[in-house]
């Protein structure tokens, strides 16, 4: 079966078709009686130039999901990550950490011109499903398995602070995102009001 497949391949390549393309015009001179009693050299030799000057091979590049696309799929994930924290205890100060990052992360993918943005900067829509489907989840997984060996062995470091410390991260990354995204949309505008005026100047 794979032996059947390589020479239908091979049947079907660029550089089978080129040869036999310029082996049919070696046929018509023989037929002509251009190429005399050298016929099968020259439909050979057309044939192999035609086979080495045709474009190699170039197999299609993987279609992956667009930035847009993804953002769909990401705010599915974002559903279900909002229903493992609502049954998640957390100590008031990360609580609190964790409903801000909520609101800037749900800012950010609310489908409208703030997502079409996003979906623009594929790095940022990288960074914000490492979060979503990584770096959240973790963080307070981690607090809630250490926080049970912590209650065995009391006086270590209060996990706690370290899911603080996590959630602030990540808040200040999505900050980062909203705050480039603002930059390039005022850097939009500015670049408008240079045009508008320097339209003004040549029509003046």
């Amino acid at each position: 079966m794979a032996t059947s497949n390589g020479v239908l391949r091979f049947l079907e390549s660029r550089k089978n078709l080129t040869g036999s393309a310029l082996g049919l015009i070696g046929l018509g001179l023989t037929f002509a009686g251009a190429a005399g009693a050298y016929w099968p050299v020259v439909v050979a030799g057309l044939y192999g130039a035609g086979a080495l000057i045709a474009p190699p091979e170039r197999p299609p590049a993987p279609d992956f999901p667009a930035p847009a696309e993804q953002l769909g799929e990401l705010r599915g994930d974002f559903a279900t990550l909002r229903g493992y924290l609502a049954e998640v205890e957390l100590p008031p100060a990360a609580s609190g950490r964790l409903t801000e990052l909520d609101g800037l992360l749900t800012a950010l993918l609310e489908p409208g011109w703030v997502a079409d943005a996003l979906a623009t900067d594929p790095e940022a829509v990288h960074a914000l499903s490492r979060a979503i489907r990584q770096d959240i989840p973790e963080s307070v997984d981690t607090y809630n398995r250490t926080r049970w060996w912590t209650r065995l062995t009391p006086g270590t470091e209060p996990p706690e602070r370290h899911l603080e410390r996590q959630l602030t991260v990540l808040h200040d990354e999505a900050a980062g995102i909203a705050a480039a995204l603002q930059d390039a949309e005022a850097r939009r505008q500015r670049t408008h009001t240079h045009y508008l005026e320097e339209r003004r100047r040549g029509e003046g």
